[in-house]
């Protein structure tokens, strides 16, 4: 069988719900036409009209956050700290070795939208699919969330994975998980409401807060993962190198061999 490279990433693009109000990118593009004097400027006499077509470059301005679109959180985003005190890795600290590595689906398309994700909950489903954790392994999570991206509802759609499940994950080695999600953690929308009746801290962000035990990155707003076998596969998801930063960019595929 030849090599199969899946697009587990999402496009960089204006005007799809892939992040809150506000906290979504903004590009500008500036075709051929619009450009011929840019490159006219570099050479002194050259003129437009002496330009093949008259046309120039092809270029876009982006303004956009380390968390638009899909990328790599880095333990600095989770807190200032990893390792029960470390001082937490930045993305240009990652090491390379975690971002290409066999990888586990787990299918928790079946749970509710809000679901916090237990230990029971993950162990069940590697019982499932007959397979144990080994060091590295990249485990992703398909929730629901994944047929609703560029739907409005996408931010509150789809399960998260509570602390204890994440530590389950990280305990056994794992330093680098994801999800079609747009976090990680269950929509902040359905941690609001329980926020409300419990007034309970410890639910907020716990998920990613369990990095403050055990450093390790997450993949968010993956795609395609109803595409994946629950394993036998890899996942290829080395970040953008952005200095000091708590996440970057990076244009994860999953490879089946």
């Amino acid at each position: 069988m030849a090599r199969q490279i899946i697009d587990i990433s999402i496009p960089v693009q204006n005007d799809v719900a892939a992040d809150p109000p506000g906290l979504g990118p903004s590009i500008r593009y500036f075709d051929h036409k619009k450009t011929g004097q840019d490159l006219c400027s570099f050479f002194p006499g050259l003129t437009v009209d002496d330009l093949p077509d008259r046309e120039g470059w092809a270029i876009e301005w982006v303004k956009l956050s380390t968390h638009c679109g899909t990328h790599l959180d880095a333990p600095y985003h989770f807190a200032s700290t990893m390792d029960r005190g470390k001082r937490a890795a930045t993305i240009d600290e990652i090491p390379l070795e975690w971002c290409f590595q066999p990888a586990v689906k787990l299918d928790f398309r079946h749970l509710p939208n809000g679901y916090v994700v237990s230990a029971k909950d993950v162990e069940a489903e590697l019982k499932r699919i007959g397979h144990t954790l080994s060091p590295l392994e990249i485990v992703v999570i398909n929730t629901s969330a994944g047929a609703a991206f560029g739907k409005p509802d996408y931010v509150d759609t789809g399960c998260g994975m509570g602390r204890e499940a994440t530590l389950y994950l990280l305990e056994r080695g794992v330093r680098v998980t994801g999800t079609d999600g747009w976090s990680w953690d269950a929509p902040f929308s359905y941690t609001k409401a329980k926020y409300a009746e419990t007034h309970d801290p410890r639910i907020i962000w716990e998920g990613h807060r369990a990095g403050r035990e055990i450093g390790y990155c997450h993949l968010e707003k993956l795609h395609n993962l109803d595409k994946l076998p629950s394993k036998g596969f890899s996942i290829s998801c080395f970040p953008v190198k952005v200095h000091a930063a708590s996440a970057g960019w990076t244009r994860a595929v999953a490879i089946i061999d």
